[in-house]
């Protein structure tokens, strides 16, 4: 089983309902032409003071979650504005998986199309591995094969479209999934041409 369809590391609890887009990417981090630096912007009003010291309290902040590969979430994750900033600064963070009840429509096509794993189990569910979690440091395992979530003494399925679990599994953004079909579009663009010759685009003179 390969590294990509086995995840396994510290999940951090994060339960607070409908942490919006804005609060995990504020704004004055999206003035950028790529997607470097997004790490430091990531929760930045729930990481950092004002004065950009660290707020000891914050669960990101405490040594035993620094390095969590994933976040347990609240109802509503990821609700408000459309922002992929959010998921590429959440990945640059180290975050391979957010496992919440469910979460906002925008940033869960988001986070998906950009390989980021988004898994909803009901409440109830969650409640059973935080328990189940807390005796053996907060370890958590994703098997993209049996489609299972599992701390040391449960494990409960999930469910993923085929086509997300591919690209999760492959390593493929969108743009990586749609050039494995680069042949089928060839294909259609000749096919195309023939029957319809008028409309193909000649080049510049």
């Amino acid at each position: 089983m390969s590294d990509q369809t086995l995840l396994q590391g510290v999940a951090a609890p994060l339960l607070l309902a409908n942490l919006d887009t804005d609060q995990i990417m504020p704004k004055q981090f999206l003035r950028i032409i790529d997607k470097a630096g997004l790490a430091q912007g990531v929760l930045y009003d729930l990481r950092f003071h004002p004065d950009g010291s660290p707020r000891p309290d914050f669960i990101l902040n405490q040594p035993a979650f620094s390095h969590s590969k994933f976040l347990i979430g609240g109802p509503n994750f990821g609700c408000g504005s459309s922002r992929e900033h959010a998921v590429w600064g959440l990945q640059q963070l180290g975050i391979e998986a957010i496992i919440a009840p469910s979460f906002g429509e925008i940033f869960f096509g988001n986070a998906l199309n950009n390989r980021l794993l988004l898994i909803m189990l009901e409440q109830e569910k969650i409640a059973v591995l935080l328990d189940d979690m807390e005796s053996s440091g907060m370890q958590l395992q994703i098997d993209l094969n049996a489609m299972t979530v599992s701390s040391a003494s449960h494990s409960f399925p999930f469910t993923l479209a085929a086509r997300h679990r591919k690209m999760i599994v492959e390593g493929l953004d969108m743009i990586g999934a749609t050039m494995q079909l680069l042949p089928e579009i060839e294909r259609f663009e000749q096919s195309h041409d023939a029957r319809y010759p008028w409309s193909k685009v000649l080049p510049a003179a």
